[in-house]
């Protein structure tokens, strides 16, 4: 799974913006927290649901569990707006 052409980020201080350009479906914005981001960068180049938790595993300090609940919910709300590709 991928970020889908078209779509595009700014980080602005703590806070990254993903938006839609183009011929995404999407126009609009989605407002990203640092962990959000984080997501959303491993999703620049091709990879899975389960390597984007082991990554954020390594890069932060909380349960496996808590992370995969949390990289879901993230996954879920960009496929909402049709930002990536499975």
């Amino acid at each position: 799974m991928k970020l889908r052409p078209g779509f595009i980020t700014q980080d602005v201080d703590d806070t990254q913006f993903l938006i839609g350009v183009g011929d995404a479906a999407f126009n609009g914005i989605v407002r990203s927290n640092k962990t959000a981001a984080f997501i959303i960068d491993c999703l620049k180049q091709d990879t899975t649901e389960e390597a984007i938790v082991d990554a954020m595993f390594a890069e932060y300090d909380a349960s496996k569990e808590k992370i995969a609940k949390d990289v879901r919910k993230v996954l879920d709300t960009l496929r909402s707006v049709n930002a990536i590709e499975d």
